[in-house]
């Protein structure tokens, strides 16, 4: 499978920016979907996650922010952030929190003034 995130940029506090990823494979109508980041020294963690039905549920540090879309049509996860703080700055990810498949390169965003 392979996971193909973008969207990342450069943004001051405050800011907005729209990730996307595609995933090549078969069944992604079926899977629950996570958008993951990692920061520069620190293990990786899981911001959000979206089911099949598009339930979605957030890490409390994203909560109000952040919100995770699905199109199964398209094999295709977004992520909204709104509101960006310098903490947001990190590599982001998306993956199956469930199958963890192999990771893809991620995109950079970084928050700065």
């Amino acid at each position: 499978v392979q996971l193909q995130a973008s969207g990342g940029g450069s943004v001051q506090p405050g800011g907005s920016l729209k990730l996307s990823c595609v995933a090549s494979v078969s069944i992604f109508s079926d899977i629950i979907m996570g958008w993951y980041h990692q920061a520069p020294g620190k293990q990786r963690e899981l911001v959000a996650r979206i089911t099949s039905g598009g339930v979605t549920d957030y890490a409390d540090f994203v909560k109000g922010r952040f919100t995770f879309s699905r199109d199964n049509a398209k094999n295709l996860v977004s992520l909204e952030m709104t509101d960006l703080k310098p903490d947001d700055s990190a590599v982001y990810y998306c993956n199956s929190p469930d199958l963890l498949w192999t990771w893809g390169r991620g995109t950079q965003v970084t928050v700065s003034s």
